[in-house]
């Protein structure tokens, strides 16, 4: 027997609070991967791509289970395997890790980008389908193939456009555009995979019967996405206090020259022409030679 499942048992607020949520962590992880571009410390670089990875894993990972908190089977409670669940968000943020520090590393180069994509795409969509997996209920899930199909072709997809704007878009607005597209891309990812899901009914209280085993959904989800809630909000405030994205990802310019030569380098700089030297004209020169304008050496106070 076929369950009767819906995704969205409160209407528009799910998956409205599941695409903030993916836009806030692809806009902070972009921001993070483009301010890892301004420094040439590896030490630095690493904690910004890190700080990058669990951005974007930590928002992918919250939009899924805002999302799912909609999810309901209207024969049977719906409970979720914490130990399953929090396995997601590891898989989520060292997948987005390997391709976030490849583009980091290697750049926009096309064999980097499908790499990292795929890489990062693919966990997205594993943490998706181990998060999932994670679900108890007295029956058993199944899948349509081709629907999945679609589902991680989407998830690739999505992952390669945003590390190709953390590597190449260096703009406030641009980033965001990027994350925007993003948020809709892995919401579209999660959708299209719960589409492809249906459910057999198995007898209550028989061997299908997991529903024990997991935690409510209130009980589990609630608390359990205040960690990643809070991370992302501490990534906001180091993301929007450091000095170089105030400043746009510009660095500050070289000060100016010190010394006696300041003024005629600030001259140069300025685009003031230095002056020309003048010349005096060895005594007794022709007006015919000064009109053509010989190069005659001056005499000092001795030759005269």
């Amino acid at each position: 027997m076929q369950g009767t499942t819906d995704g969205f048992s409160y209407g528009l607020i799910t998956p409205v609070a599941a695409f903030l949520m993916a836009c806030l962590g692809g806009t902070l992880g972009l921001r993070c991967a483009i301010r890892s571009l301004h420094t040439s410390q590896r030490g630095r670089k690493a904690g910004w791509l890190a700080l990058a990875a669990v951005a974007i894993g930590s928002g992918v990972w919250t939009m899924h289970f805002i999302a799912m908190t909609g999810f309901s089977v209207a024969e049977t409670p719906v409970t979720y395997d914490a130990a399953t669940t929090f396995a997601g968000l590891a898989v989520a943020i060292v997948m987005v890790g390997l391709g976030v520090f490849l583009v980091g590393y290697r750049g926009t180069t096309p064999m980097a980008l499908v790499t990292g994509g795929t890489v990062t795409g693919l966990g997205i969509a594993s943490m998706h389908y181990l998060g999932m997996s994670g679900m108890r209920l007295h029956g058993t899930l199944g899948y349509d193939t081709v629907t999945v199909g679609v589902s991680v072709v989407i998830a690739v997809v999505a992952a390669t456009t945003a590390l190709w704007a953390a590597a190449s878009v260096h703009s406030l607005l641009m980033s965001v555009a990027a994350s925007l597209a993003m948020g809709v891309a892995v919401t579209g990812m999660h959708y299209t995979g719960m589409a492809a899901v249906h459910v057999r009914l198995g007898t209550p209280g028989g061997p299908a019967d997991g529903t024990e085993a997991g935690e409510p959904v209130a009980t589990l989800l609630g608390p359990m996405l205040v960690g990643p809630g809070v991370f992302l909000l501490l990534a906001a405030v180091v993301v929007v206090f450091d000095p170089l994205m105030v400043a746009g990802g510009r660095r500050a310019a070289a000060p100016a020259p010190e010394g006696p030569d300041r003024g005629a380098r600030s001259r140069a700089l300025s685009g003031v022409p230095a002056q020309r030297t003048r010349r005096e004209p060895r005594y007794g020169t022709s007006p015919e030679e000064t009109a053509a304008g010989r190069s005659v050496p001056s005499r000092g106070v001795h030759d005269w």
